[in-house]
């Protein structure tokens, strides 16, 4: 099954519509393909999607977030998820220097995303082709734009403590921020 998103154009006015139309997007399909080509990087406040389109720069969280919401003005029905996938090298290019000086396979990620109609649909990062495509997930949580930081960061902690062992907790955590941070240089 080959499902796509909608290409329906804006026909709403409001602050966000008009941010993507100055940008050249009329519909909400053009606005995925400009957030995708969007540079992958945080955003000075790591849970603001509104600084995106400012900053010209967003991960997983801040692009999805920002997309979800223009997809509620819209009256879309797409869901904002975050799923938990073990990241590493061969799904995520960049990590792997980091991942080689440690212990661990992989690292539990928290990664959002769309979804529609039970489809996955990804626009973190255009700049890179990885070997294998993020889709193997230990679970996934639909939130809301709101939740991409608290929240999301709670999904993801709770997950690290239940199946891993506590003691490794911080090592684990430390890791990823140090694979993060090798994605954004």
């Amino acid at each position: 099954m080959n499902i796509e998103l909608p290409k329906e154009k804006f026909s709403s006015d409001t602050q966000l519509t008009r941010a993507f139309v100055e940008l050249g997007c009329n519909s909400f399909h053009k606005a995925c393909v400009y957030v995708h080509k969007i540079p992958y990087g945080r955003t000075s406040k790591s849970d603001d999607w509104n600084l995106v389109l400012v900053e010209n720069r967003g991960t997983c969280s801040t692009k999805h977030a920002l997309l979800k919401s223009l997809a509620d003005e819209l009256n879309l029905n797409v869901q904002l998820t975050v799923g938990i996938y073990p990241m590493n090298e061969s799904n995520t290019p960049g990590v792997g220097t980091v991942l080689d000086n440690t212990d661990f396979e992989y690292i539990p990620e928290a990664h959002c995303y769309l979804t529609y109609r039970g489809e996955r649909f990804d626009f973190t990062r255009s700049d890179c082709e990885a070997e294998e495509p993020i889709n193997v997930f230990f679970q996934e949580t639909e939130i809301l734009p709101k939740e991409i930081g608290q929240r999301k960061k709670e999904i993801h902690k709770t997950f690290i403590k239940e199946h891993l062992s506590e003691s490794s907790f911080d090592e684990v955590w430390l890791t990823r921020e140090q694979c993060i941070f090798a994605l954004s240089t």
